[in-house]
């Protein structure tokens, strides 16, 4: 079992779920990471089960089409050593022999990083919107 500090109470699991489009032989899969309190790792693993198995929908897209998420597992489950707070270490991964070559690959420049990125229109991807969503949305004012 992993380093679990006594104090320690704040979780990271990454939950897959999977889109089925009636229709469309291709999914969509997403890994949410959520974060966890519990006073445990057996708990912290019950309480991401269960955020997962909530997760599970049925409801009929923007074109009337027929769309499941299920949950297909836990990818990962980690613990946070410390408190949250600004600085806080959230996780790590350690890596032996890695090549000068491949470090350089890691590089990237501020705009490719997550939070700076454009805002990809993926266009070619089943659709998935909840019509319910985008009805709330078209009835917003603007």
């Amino acid at each position: 079992m992993a380093f679990i500090p006594s104090d320690a109470h704040w979780y990271l699991a990454d939950i897959v779920l999977e889109h089925r489009i009636e229709g469309d032989s291709r999914n969509v899969v997403h890994v949410n990471t959520h974060l966890i309190d519990a006073a445990s790792p057996e708990l912290a693993y019950e309480k991401a089960l269960a955020l997962g198995h909530a997760a599970e929908l049925e409801y009929l897209n923007t074109e009337g089409k027929q769309v499941h998420i299920i949950f297909r597992c836990l990818r990962q489950l980690n613990i946070i050593p410390e408190e949250l707070e600004d600085g806080a270490e959230l996780m790590y991964e350690e890596m032996v022999g890695i090549p000068e070559e491949e470090l350089q690959q890691w590089v990237r420049p501020k705009e490719t990083l997550g939070v700076f990125a454009p805002i990809d229109s993926k266009t070619d991807i089943p659709n998935y919107i909840p019509d319910s969503v985008m009805r709330m949305l078209e009835a917003e004012p603007e």
